[in-house]
Order: structure tokens, then C-alpha cells, then sequence
């Protein structure tokens, strides 16, 4: 490679890592698969903040979620805070975005220079929480089971015109990458709603998978004096306490969930094989990951919003041009992946940035000792919810609520909260110890409802009279597309093929 390759960044979004056959699940997702065979999987990668929008600004700025202000999907993205597409940009990168990213807020392009589709969801602050009125429903913008109960086939949805037209603009993206005369490298960055619910899919990728290997969830359900006040209050967040689910709607569910999943499996073919094509492969820097998973009916859980395996959990491939295959299940999250490209890239990484570069553990098939945190502050907590992994250990703390302590290597499912255990007291105490040295809960707290009033009391107001959106609005400037009679035409047909 070159000292600064090209990058493409695939995102799936709400994908969980054990239902992906390379982390032993049943999606079938060959493209996928190639790509995690030829190059270096991190098996234990956790989103930092399991909610869209938050987990992405983490991603980008490389920073907790709680140092930059932006709580969760209402939450402004602060123009002033540096993301990876700055840092790159900055270098002499081409950086170009097509698809989600959740932006909110006026600033809809946070360094790309470039941005060739709309986002899926809103930019403004409609969907602030609420958390000093705990079990209030916002109804028009809040989960609710009809996503399972309404789960199956369909030709057409709201969000697969979303991801095809992604696809297409990515594909051509791509080829006009391989024929622009602009010399700089480039980073793409193509992101993916599927296979976020609703849980419907496409009949030729439902007809992948039988009945018989839809796997019914691990914990569906646990005593009431098992679930933790958190899980509670996310029954009610989702509408689960209003819903009696069938074995059948729970198997349709995750059946088009993982029909989705291979959706975006052959979308990630289509963009592989172009840079095959163009020659493009042996100078990118393929990665691929998700925002956070999906509950999908574990725990009676669906959706994300908390730290359990299947919300929390995702994929990381990193497929390098010139570094070997290998397996790495050293604990990493997405706060990482921003100091993971500025050093692919051959750029400095900045002291403000939370994360560390999985550069070193490239070409290792060891564990190295490697500690993730996150932080949960959206709609469904009633305070931030903290959460440190390190070696088989998992540990979540919230100021209201009781702390939970797992060990993963021999309870994988986490159904014994270890914290109120005697002997592990010494370890608690330090876990705890440890959250007040990385964090101030308390103004934590009071920032983030200070700015849930703030945001409420501006949304009300740009509401009545004119509405002005923030949403990202694509140009395209046709008097210069094709032909056209100020250019010509021997150049257009010559400079237009690759």
C-alpha cells in the first residue's frame, strides 16, 4: 500500500454480532464472510453507546458521548468537534458519505466533503427524551411491538427504498472514484438502515433461510425478580408490556432480521466486487461495522438501548491490503475506530480522542489486555448508564439502580448478576471506584437533563409558523451531467470510462 490507501467504511446499522456466522450465528452472508476470513476480525467489539445516533457521533469524534454533549438521537452533533472525516480531509483525503449517519442538527456533513443521499431519520430535535417523566410515552417516534407483530415479507418498504437507493449511489460512487482525475486518495463511507426493524424483507432473501433455522431466542424470558430496573423500564420504552408475541411472531421477526441481514450482505457484494474490478481492491482499506445490535426477543428484550451481548455486541472486520488473516478477540469499540483510520492513514491521532488505534494488534492472534467503557444516556434511563468491560468481566452502573457485575466466559447468557455476590465485593468496590474516577455521574446527570429541556424548548418553537428543516437535501447540478453543449464531446465519452 501506498503510505495513505484508499478507505471504505461499511456500516450496517442495529446488526448484532452472534447472529453472524463468522461469530457462530446462522446469517448467511458470504460476502461478509470473505471479508472476515482475509482479514482481521475483532470478535469482541462493543458500541460505546448502544443507540443509533450517539454510538455514530462516538464513532466519528473518537470521544465519549458525554464529553462532546451529544446524548442520544435528538442530541446535536457540535459543529466544533473534529470527526475522522476532518482529520483525513485535512491530510489530503477525498471523503464522501452516502447513506445514515444520523446526523442532528444544521451541520448535516461533519467533514465529508461530499454527501450523496438524504438520511433515513430526522436532523432536528423532535425526538429529545425525557427522563424527568420516566414513564411517559413519546408514541409518534417511540419502539413499539408492531415492527414483530407485523413481521414478513413484503416487496417494498420504507426502508429498503432507503438502502437500495444507498446501494446505487455507493456503486456509482465507487466507479466514479475509479475514473475521477482528482489524485488525492479517498474515503467512502457507505452506511446501511437494514437490518434495523422493521422486521420485513425481500421474498428472495426470506427464501434463504427455513423455518427450522430461525433460532428462537436463548433467554426469552426471566423471572420478574431476575430483570433488572433497567430492562423494566425498556418494556415499557418498547410496548412489550402491551404485547402478547406468539412463537410464530417471534420466529417471522428474526427470520426477516436475518433475511435483512443478508440484504446487506449482497449490497456489500455489489461495492467488493467494483473495487475488484477497477483495481482498486490492493490499495482499500476495507472495514465493517454496525452502530450497535438488536435484543431480538433475548431477555423478552427487542431492539437495543442497553449493555446486555446481543445490544451491545457488534462486528469490526478491518481488511488490509498487505496484513495476514487472523482472529482477534481482544476487547475493542467503535471509540476506536477513528484512531484506527487516522493511523492507516498515516495521520497523527489527536490527545483529545478517547479511543486507541487497533493498528498493533494487527498480525496478532493473542488477547492483549484491553479495557472498553460505555455510556448510556437516551430515552429509557432515568440517569446515565455506565458500562466497563475488561477480561471476562462486564460491569453496568447506574446511580438509581443496582449494579450488575457478569462473567461472561462462564455465563455468556448473563443471567447471574455477580455484584451482590460476597466474594466478589473487593471487585466490585473497585469497579465502582473506577466509575467515579473516569466520570462525574452527577453532573453527567444534570447536563443531560439540563439539555433535554433545552432542545424540548427550541423544538416547540421552530414548530409553529414557518418550519425551516435541518434534514440533508442532495444536490445535483444536471447542466453539467452527460452531455451538454459547453463541453466536449470526445472528452465526456473518454473521461467517463473506466
Amino acid at each position: 500500500m501506498k503510505d495513505q490507501p484508499n478507505i471504505l467504511l461499511i456500516m450496517a446499522d442495529q446488526l448484532s454480532a452472534p447472529f453472524l456466522s463468522f461469530h457462530g450465528g446462522p446469517a448467511k452472508t458470504p460476502n461478509i464472510d470473505r471479508l472476515a476470513a482475509s482479514g482481521v476480525n475483532f470478535t469482541s467489539t462493543y458500541s460505546n453507546s448502544p443507540l443509533c445516533a450517539p454510538a455514530r457521533f462516538a464513532m466519528m469524534s473518537g470521544q465519549l458521548n458525554s464529553k462532546i454533549g451529544a446524548y442520544d438521537n435528538a442530541s446535536e452533533f457540535p459543529s466544533s468537534i473534529p470527526t475522522f472525516a476532518h482529520h483525513l480531509r485535512a491530510a489530503g483525503y477525498q471523503t464522501s458519505l452516502v447513506g445514515k449517519m444520523h446526523f442532528v442538527g444544521p451541520d448535516q456533513l461533519h467533514g465529508f466533503e461530499e454527501r450523496l443521499t438524504t438520511d433515513i431519520y430526522p436532523a432536528d430535535f423532535g425526538w429529545t427524551p425525557n427522563w424527568g417523566d420516566p414513564d411517559g410515552r413519546f408514541d409518534w417516534w417511540f419502539h413499539n411491538m408492531d415492527s414483530v407483530v407485523q413481521a414478513g415479507v413484503v416487496d417494498v418498504s420504507n426502508q429498503l427504498d432507503y438502502d437500495d437507493d444507498v446501494a446505487h449511489h455507493a456503486v456509482r460512487q465507487l466507479r466514479d472514484l475509479a475514473r475521477t482525475a482528482d489524485p488525492r486518495p479517498w474515503m467512502m463511507t457507505a452506511s446501511f438502515t437494514h437490518p434495523h426493524d422493521p422486521y420485513v424483507a425481500r421474498q428472495q432473501f426470506w427464501d434463504l433461510y427455513t423455518d427450522d433455522e430461525i433460532p428462537m431466542p436463548t433467554v426469552s424470558d426471566l423471572p420478574d425478580a431476575q430483570v433488572d430496573p433497567h430492562s423494566r423500564r425498556l418494556r415499557n420504552v418498547i410496548g412489550a408490556d402491551t404485547a402478547q408475541l406468539s412463537d410464530d411472531q417471534v420466529r417471522d421477526a428474526r427470520h426477516a432480521y436475518l433475511a435483512n441481514i443478508s440484504y446487506v450482505d449482497d449490497h456489500v457484494g455489489n461495492m467488493i466486487e467494483v473495487l475488484d474490478r477497477h483495481n482498486m481492491r490492493e490499495n482499500t482499506v476495507v472495514v465493517f461495522t454496525a452502530d450497535h445490535g438488536d435484543m431480538l426477543g433475548e431477555r423478552g428484550l427487542w431492539y437495543k438501548m442497553n449493555f446486555f451481548e446481543h445490544s451491545a455486541r457488534i462486528p469490526l472486520i478491518v481488511n488490509c491490503p498487505g496484513v495476514r488473516p487472523s482472529v482477534n478477540a481482544s476487547h475493542a469499540g467503535l471509540l476506536d475506530l477513528a484512531p484506527t483510520l487516522l493511523e492507516l492513514a498515516d495521520v497523527e491521532i489527536p490527545d483529545e480522542m478517547d479511543g486507541a488505534s487497533l493498528v498493533p494488534l494487527f498480525n496478532r492472534t493473542g488477547i492483549e489486555h484491553r479495557t472498553v467503557v460505555g455510556e448510556y444516556l437516551g430515552e429509557g434511563a432515568i440517569a446515565p448508564i455506565f458500562m466497563i468491560r475488561r477480561g471476562p468481566w462486564k460491569y453496568i452502573w447506574s446511580q438509581p439502580d443496582p449494579a450488575q457485575l457478569y462473567d461472561l466466559d462462564v455465563d455468556p447468557s448473563e443471567l447471574r448478576n455477580l455484584a451482590l455476590s460476597p466474594e466478589h465485593a473487593t471487585m466490585v468496590a473497585a469497579f465502582e471506584a473506577e466509575i467515579f474516577e473516569r466520570w462525574d455521574p452527577g453532573t453527567i446527570n444534570a447536563a443531560v437533563r439540563s439539555n433535554q429541556q433545552s432542545r424540548a424548548t427550541v423544538d416547540r418553537a421552530l414548530r409553529q409558523g414557518r418550519f425551516e428543516a435541518w434534514d440533508f437535501v442532495p444536490q445535483s447540478d444536471a447542466t453539467n451531467q452527460y452531455m451538454r453543449n459547453h463541453l466536449d464531446l470526445n472528452d465526456v465519452e473518454a473521461g467517463r470510462r473506466a
